[in-house]
């Protein structure tokens, strides 16, 4: 099978896009810790790992298309993340940019009739909505518990993990 070169290109940049955010995030879990916020350190460990795997997806199916497989440099993880609530915003932010990166993948495959990839895709669409929306209900209890009131959400947080999402 033959990806066409723009479409291959995205989905290069993509996988240093994801391990890009998979980096925020442990940055994110790191300054979590050392609040003593021990269970949003622990979500936020996890996001990564997801980051990771989506990365990985996307690598496995260019070498299983014989696509080839340009590995890019990631960035310094950026943003604010002096406080919570500036982490979660941050990462709000970055789940809607990696939704309108995975939006333009499935635009550029249409535009190319690379109908594989564009099914391919689907899924971190889908994917995506999910992820937008769980960092939108976080950010609205970080918003909600404010600084004084953060072990609450430490609390609703556990409950999340455990909870299948």
């Amino acid at each position: 099978m033959m990806i066409p070169q723009p479409v291959m290109d995205k989905l290069n940049q993509q996988i240093a896009n994801e391990f890009g955010a998979a980096h925020n995030y442990l940055a994110m879990a790191c300054r979590f810790d050392e609040l003593g916020l021990k269970m949003l350190s622990q979500w936020f460990f996890r996001q990564g790992e997801e980051e990771r795997e989506h990365g990985r997806k996307i690598l496995n199916y260019l070498l299983e298309t014989g696509a080839k497989v340009s590995l890019q440099a990631t960035p310094a993880p950026s943003g604010d993340i002096d406080n919570p609530l500036a982490i979660v915003r941050a990462a709000l932010e970055q789940e809607k940019e990696v939704t309108r990166q995975i939006n333009e993948i499935a635009a550029t495959a249409e535009q190319h009739k690379d109908f594989a990839t564009r099914s391919f895709i689907n899924w971190f669409i889908d994917e995506q909505v999910e992820e937008v929306s769980t960092m939108t209900e976080l950010l609205n209890l970080v918003e909600l518990a404010g600084e004084n009131h953060l072990l609450q959400v430490e609390m609703r947080v556990a409950k999340m993990m455990v909870a299948p999402h």
